[in-house]
């Protein structure tokens, strides 16, 4: 099957506080240089379900992705898509990252984790504890440059909508909004789109502990994540990172 998008991947994180990002600290854990963002890289399989499903799936579409192998910079990403059963799709870029796209019409739950006001603290066991509440972010969207969505523009459309990597990047941010962390590893996400988000608007990112663990030596941390413009769902979110991996 012909691949449905070809791109270059872009390390856009090389300025990152993460210093996964970064070649010698990422050779430190046994990589072959700086880790492509996993957001980046989701951006590029949103890109190919947007040209499958149509933009409709910025208001109600859903996507389960995992990241299995990072990509570097330079590396040529060949997204595919294949038909599932009940209008669902399956994206992957080769063997390193997959996913299923759908169409999601289902209201989120409103649910999600209030505005809260809480210190920065050192990421450990004793502070990385399900059922806790982080600091809310709040920011504007600049969708002037592309940023996380690199090689293509942070936006979409003649709308202005944010690219589903900038949205996604947010629950990025909130985790390092609340955590003084070492290099950190994005591993997967569930997204459920509500309404898209447009350049100059102003968001916020509330977010919840909901699982910490360990597995084979690197530590876990599970957000449910919800992104808001004007008291309007963007976005909810089960974000997985590894914040400690194993060296």
């Amino acid at each position: 099957m012909p691949p449905s998008l070809l791109v270059r991947a872009v390390n856009t994180a090389l300025d990152s506080e993460n210093r996964i990002h970064d070649d010698r600290v990422a050779a430190e854990y046994g990589f072959h240089g700086g880790l492509v963002p996993g957001v980046t890289i989701y951006g590029y399989l949103a890109a190919a379900v947007i040209d499958h499903l149509g933009p409709d799936w910025l208001r109600h579409g859903a996507m389960d992705v995992r990241f299995r192998e990072p990509f570097y910079e330079g590396e040529q990403v060949a997204v595919s898509i294949a038909d599932l059963p009940e209008g669902r799709i399956k994206i992957e870029a080769g063997s390193r990252a997959e996913a299923t796209a759908w169409l999601d019409p289902n209201p989120q739950p409103s649910d999600y984790p209030p505005q809260h006001i809480a210190p920065k603290q050192t990421a450990s066991r004793e502070t990385i504890q399900p059922g806790m509440i982080l600091e809310t972010l709040e920011k504007t969207l600049d969708l002037s440059q592309p940023g996380l969505s690199a090689p293509f523009d942070a936006f979409i459309g003649p709308e202005r909508f944010a690219h589903p990597a900038v949205i996604l990047g947010l629950a990025n941010e909130v985790l390092m909004h609340n955590y003084i962390l070492g290099p950190w590893i994005h591993s997967s996400s569930e997204i459920r789109n509500a309404s898209p988000a447009r350049d100059g608007e102003p968001v916020q990112v509330c977010a919840k502990i909901v699982d910490a663990y360990e597995r084979k030596g690197h530590e876990f941390i599970v957000l449910d994540v919800a992104v808001l413009s004007a008291s309007t769902l963007v976005s909810r979110i089960r974000h997985t990172a590894i914040w400690k991996p194993r060296k």
